[in-house]
């Protein structure tokens, strides 16, 4: 099913473009460096969202440069960078944008758009889960169609148009969980940790002192275009493909493929739009370790950033303090490598 591809990426032109996206991404990657330390599985999970042309959840305790990451990608890509701080009072229009009524020069009335801070490329959503779900909602058509509402009047959004909203995971007091339809929005949930001892030192040295560490701009919003452009260009074998569909299946208690420790623990699994997330997401995984292809190694490591969030414990998980990656890679364990 991917001959006519795989036989287009042999031209010199597309090689050419393979090589200019693995530069512009170490470029990317060391101007990130400059700014975050560690992190390396994180910053690279964000930048497979970013060449995937999807959205990001970052889910990590207060202190942990969730913040900083966005601002400083944001810097590195020159792209026009927005933020929204989430807070209960928040209503849609505070995003989106609202109509208004102004009066011209001759003194006659006209209702005239006024453009929220969702008309952007890279847009901070931070602490999403403090808003209200109907608040919440007002991304949804966003991160899905690349447009808002507003009044009947359908507008298109920039492009590339990336969102990155942050979570605290600990906090329930003044919180609303994300609805699955918006949660289902994000290709992946990033879990952000502590550092270890040397790194938390490396970040004492970089911002205890009278210097400030700051990324350069190495790339642009048609570049980035360019690249995800490419990203969908990647061949996956029938094989591959095959992989993910299985790996996605067995998040479903009610599936016959189902592993034991699935139907224990989850009460629902992931949708198709998990299998085109992951196909997606080993496509850009591919390109950035230098491979023209998507291998099952791919598959695998990007199968629970995309599912985490994408399937629902159940209060047996709960009760045994079990967390949905541990019964993923369990389950992705139990799946076996089909042959090529």
């Amino acid at each position: 099913m991917s001959t006519t591809i795989a036989n287009t990426l042999d031209t010199a032109d597309l090689r050419a473009r393979v090589t200019r996206f693995q530069e512009t991404q170490a470029k990317i990657v060391e101007q990130v460096r400059r700014v975050i330390v560690g992190q390396e599985e994180v910053v690279n999970q964000v930048l497979v969202a970013l060449f995937v042309g999807g959205h990001c959840l970052i889910t990590g305790m207060p202190g942990t440069a969730k913040t900083l990451l966005v601002k400083t990608l944001s810097d590195t890509l020159g792209l026009q960078f927005k933020r929204i701080q989430f807070t209960p009072d928040l209503m849609p229009t505070d995003i989106t944008g609202t109509d208004i009524i102004e009066e011209d020069s001759n003194g006659r009335r006209q209702w005239t758009f006024v453009q929220g801070p969702i008309f952007t490329n890279v847009l901070l959503a931070d602490e999403i889960n403090r808003t209200p779900p109907k608040t919440q909602a007002a991304l949804l058509e966003a991160m899905q169609e690349k447009s808002c509402t507003v009044r009947g009047n359908i507008y298109k959004l920039a492009a590339p148009f990336f969102v990155l909203a942050t979570q605290n995971p600990i906090e329930l007091e003044g919180t609303y969980p994300l609805p699955e339809a918006q949660l289902d929005r994000f290709l992946f949930n990033v879990l952000l940790d502590y550092l270890p001892f040397d790194e938390e030192m490396q970040v004492l040295g970089l911002t205890t002192t009278t210097h400030v560490a700051q990324a350069e701009t190495v790339t642009n919003a048609q570049e980035i275009l360019d690249m995800q452009q490419l990203v969908r260009m990647v061949p996956v074998a029938e094989s591959v493909a095959r992989y993910a569909v299985a790996i996605v299946r067995a998040t479903r208690p009610s599936d016959s493929s189902a592993p034991d420790i699935v139907k224990k623990y989850l009460n629902f699994g992931a949708s198709v739009r998990g299998i085109q997330n992951i196909i997606l997401a080993s496509k850009a995984r591919a390109l950035m370790h230098k491979r023209y292809h998507v291998a099952f190694e791919d598959v695998a490591a990007m199968a629970v950033p995309v599912l985490r969030h994408r399937v629902l414990l159940n209060f047996h998980a709960e009760s045994d303090k079990v967390t949905a990656d541990t019964v993923l890679r369990k389950m992705i364990d139990s799946i076996t490598v089909p042959r090529d």
